[in-house]
């Protein structure tokens, strides 16, 4: 019986794990979100109360446990995710409190205590995912399962009555009597896992070379099958539901996550000219897909109709130049919907443009993390996974910040952790703890078992006996 003793297990040199230094910017995070807070309090009350304190001490409280879950079950984690989207979650908190307050002559209902609700329901998604998801390459089993049960919460409004599923013209909601949610928000995570899985499980479909023209390698026509689906899928969103947001999220997506795998630009040049081909037959044939891009084209031809909320965001815009009003002192509320589709443009009138290139400056160290664990993970299935899910953020961001601005037609997202609205925030949270679960798994040591020297050596000795 071999008795020799077994090497040691080696483990390769990690990065420290930072988690005191992610505490120490959730303390900072919190305490920008109360300055905000009394700013407002400040300018619209003309005076400050124990509130702020409650407020401060209750906001680092929530995301102090999500730091614990990080700190016992995912300790290697990007230390920066969490205390910027604590940022973003908190200033989105104390701006729907400030439209609150200007809203209050109109006896509208508040918005702040429901979104503080709906963020306490995030952080336990969050920490539910980072504790039950112990390995993210666990979802490339279910990719299929994921896929179709993206598909079936993106066709459910579709099927419903109008009066369970419209609002502001778009059929995208599920309304129940106490209770509402947009499943679109959940479908764009379901449908990237399942892209990644199928991607990785498949990538030869995706890499077959056809025709070479200008210099790239298309596709054949019998590898079309999947982008075409991306495409019918996207195309029905747009003209059944009327969300013209969701249709383009979900296929940029998909793109960006085959080009992520193929290294190919051609397929996102095919997928870009599908896409292009269904919305010039979209804007001929459905007349709301119209209504979008002549107001988009010229908003001011319609300014107390169709182009109304565009053109309150612009003078929103103009009014806050570059230093901003300051929190408190402008009139975002003038803006419909300022604390959902156009929040953005109510940091744009009180911040100026220098804060909300700093807020844009927090969501771009957000993706370029998201990005940085994609190339650091050691999985295909985790770089495309995080990758897409970095990709999304930016893209949604995109759309945002290009309607409210009117560089693109607008089209009705949110922006993510700021706007208020339980769907979108839960979706984002649990999104944000798929990538701390995939950057914890890139940056954890690598535990390698070295090889036996000693058994090495012996057989060499052996075979220079038989020679």
């Amino acid at each position: 019986m071999n008795t020799a003793p077994q090497p040691p297990v080696a483990v390769t040199p990690a990065l420290p794990n930072r988690r005191n230094a992610e505490l120490l910017l959730l303390c900072f995070a919190a305490a920008i979100a109360a300055v905000a807070f009394a700013l407002v309090q400040a300018h619209q009350e003309h005076g400050l109360n124990w509130q702020l304190i409650t407020y401060a001490a209750g906001f680092f409280a929530v995301f102090a446990c999500a730091h614990l879950a990080i700190r016992r079950f995912a300790p290697y984690a990007d230390p920066l995710l969490l205390p910027i989207v604590a940022l973003l979650n908190g200033l989105g908190v104390v701006m729907i409190h400030r439209l609150d307050l200007d809203d209050r002559l109109t006896g509208a209902s508040a918005r702040a205590n429901p979104q503080i609700l709906w963020t306490l329901l995030g952080i336990a998604a969050f920490a539910f995912v980072v504790i039950w998801l112990e390995d993210h390459r666990q979802l490339a089993r279910y990719g299929y399962i994921c896929g179709l049960t993206g598909l079936v919460m993106l066709v459910i409004p579709a099927l419903l009555p109008r009066s369970l599923s419209e609002q502001n013209g778009a059929k995208i909601w599920i309304r129940l009597p106490d209770f509402s949610i947009q499943p679109a928000e959940f479908s764009k995570i379901l449908l990237l896992v399942f892209f990644s899985g199928v991607l990785v499980a498949k990538r030869g479909l995706f890499t077959s070379a056809g025709k070479h023209f200008l210099g790239m390698d298309l596709p054949r026509p019998r590898d079309l099958a999947p982008l075409l689906a991306a495409w019918v899928i996207s195309v029905g969103v747009m003209v059944f539901e009327k969300d013209l947001g969701t249709s383009l999220l979900l296929y940029a997506s998909f793109l960006v996550v085959v080009y992520l795998a193929t290294q190919r630009f051609s397929w996102v040049v095919v997928g870009s000219a599908l896409f292009a081909l269904g919305s010039v037959a979209a804007y001929f044939i459905f007349n709301h897909v119209r209504v979008r891009v002549q107001t988009w084209l010229d908003p001011f031809a319609d300014p107390d109709g169709a182009g109304y909320q565009i053109v309150q965001s612009l003078f929103s815009f103009a009014t806050g130049g570059v230093f901003g009003t300051g929190l408190g002192n402008g009139q975002p509320g003038t803006v419909p919907a300022a604390s959902t589709d156009f929040i953005v443009a109510a940091f744009g009138e009180e911040l100026g443009l220098v804060g909300l290139a700093g807020l844009l400056m927090l969501y771009t160290i957000v993706i370029v993390r998201g990005m940085r664990t994609a190339i650091a993970v050691r999985d295909s299935f985790g770089k495309l996974l995080a990758a897409g899910l970095a990709s999304t953020l930016a893209i949604q961001l995109f759309i945002v910040v290009g309607g409210v601005t009117n560089l693109i037609p607008l089209t009705g997202l949110t922006t993510p952790w700021m706007s208020y609205g339980g769907s979108s925030l839960l979706a984002n949270y649990v999104l944000l703890a798929i990538l701390v679960r995939i950057s914890h798994s890139a940056r954890c040591p690598l535990r390698t078992r070295p090889r036996d020297m000693s058994s090495i050596a012996t057989t060499n000795t052996e075979v220079i006996e038989r020679v």
